[in-house]
């Protein structure tokens, strides 16, 4: 009986944190009175504001992610899911993760950018803390693949790069000079760790092709932005168009093997 009433609870908190990132991205669109999230905080998140800032088009991705969430949230609450060991591994964690989302605009929307920085850092190891069980084991079916899986996939995989596009925007407003290196020498060196990263979560994963595509979206996107538009960089370019490719290349390899092995 306590279980079971832990169960729903759970199921309720999910529901509960969906409606308040749906508010949240929301506000963070213009609606309710909110500032445009390219437009807050000076304009420090706009896709031309640092060198790792991705083109426009980039963000469209969250419409898919929002769309995935909802999914997720009625997946949780079918019979078969109420009791799953996957959602009660997963449930509170992805809760946590959409009241952090909301709590991500609303800092941008004050302009506390050093506040969105520890959200989003927050966020990301939420999210990583989800793939991490989410990994465990395999979806039992193919919607769940999509469902779960596809969809905290993308939210990480998107993540992973919009937290390197916050910090430069961060360091940025604050005035940071580099410390005496060119602007290119830090966003190459940001760029390899999100590659080492994205070739990291590959392999762990299992190939996990929505994680991936996530990543080399966003880093394309970086590639089209500093390709063509202010600031223009070149080997900004060139390394976001790498890492994009080796992350993706190293997910296509890896879900080979693991196909080959399971045939």
């Amino acid at each position: 009986m306590a279980t079971g009433s832990t169960d729903f609870r759970r199921q309720i908190t999910v529901t509960a944190s969906l409606v308040v990132c749906i508010v949240g991205s929301m506000i963070g669109v213009g609606v309710f009175g909110g500032t445009p999230i390219a437009q807050a905080a000076g304009g420090a998140l706009a896709a031309d504001s640092t060198l790792l800032a991705p083109a426009t088009p980039a963000f469209s991705i969250w419409s898919v992610v929002y769309a995935g969430l909802v999914g997720y949230t009625v997946w949780q609450w079918l019979p078969s899911q109420r009791s799953n060991p996957r959602q009660r591994a997963l449930g509170w964690t992805v809760a946590a993760s959409m009241v952090l989302n909301a709590t991500w605009i609303l800092s941008v929307q004050a302009g506390w950018l050093y506040i969105s920085v520890l959200v989003i850092l927050a966020l990301l190891v939420t999210l990583v803390l989800a793939f991490l069980r989410y990994s465990r084991t395999r979806a039992a079916s193919w919607v769940e693949a999509v469902v779960v899986d596809g969809t905290l996939g993308l939210y990480l995989g998107w993540t992973s790069v919009a937290v390197c596009a916050n910090i430069a925007a961060a360091l940025k407003a604050s005035g940071f000079s580099g410390l005496g290196l060119r602007p290119e020498v830090w966003s190459v060196a940001v760029l390899v760790v999100v590659a080492v990263v994205g070739v990291a979560l590959a392999v762990k994963g299992h190939g996990r092709l929505a994680l991936a595509a996530a990543i080399a979206w966003g880093l394309v996107w970086i590639t089209v932005g500093r390709s063509s538009d202010a600031p223009e960089s070149f080997p900004t370019a060139i390394a976001a168009a790498v890492a994009a490719a080796l992350v993706l290349g190293a997910a296509i390899t890896v879900r080979a093997r693991v196909v080959a092995a399971a045939a």
